[in-house]
């Protein structure tokens, strides 16, 4: 059995250190496992994670209904999430199957929407796709801004990103 980001060697230490050192946590954890695959399930409005309908971040008023951020995984929420910088709320883009439920969320109080896309070609391709299908209700549109990561040197930046970052930058 394979997990994503753990390696053989990873695996096998976890594994040897559960069942010889430390059984409790191997049913702790065991059961922990057990409980989010009975009880986790995608929020009925953004797609999210949630052990109810809506997640906490759908259920939470004091978020700002005018942003909401389209993401294309439940990861991407996490990582926003981690930090504490957005205050808006999310949509998991999964396809045209779910146009029915963003323009749900866009018909309560949405003014723009943020795409939090990696930048690439068929990304860049998608984005265009629902900002047309979205174009009749005068939304505001914007995506995250992509470049250079700090501390790394240029040699090491591909060309994509190097001209997005010559493309975007700001006055000093």
């Amino acid at each position: 059995m394979a997990l994503p980001m753990i390696g053989k060697k990873g695996a096998r230490s976890i594994a040897l250190h559960l069942v010889s050192a430390d059984r409790y946590l191997a049913l702790r954890l065991a059961h922990a496992i057990e409980s989010a695959a009975l009880n986790v399930r995608t929020c009925a409005l953004c797609g999210g994670l949630s052990e109810n309908e809506l997640c906490d971040i759908c259920a939470d008023e004091r978020r700002d209904r005018a942003k909401l951020c389209i993401v294309l995984g439940v990861k991407d929420i996490f990582t926003l999430e981690e930090n504490g910088f957005y205050d808006g709320r999310y949509f998991v883009y999964t396809g045209e199957e779910g146009f029915d439920t963003l323009e749900k969320l866009i018909k309560d109080g949405v003014q723009e929407v943020i795409f939090a896309f990696a930048p690439s070609i068929q990304n860049d391709a998608l984005i265009y796709f629902i900002e047309e299908r979205l174009s009749p209700f005068g939304l505001n549109f914007s995506k995250i801004a992509h470049g250079i990561p700090t501390g790394v040197n240029l040699e090491n930046v591909d060309a994509v990103s190097l001209l997005r970052a010559l493309d975007g930058r700001v006055k000093v």
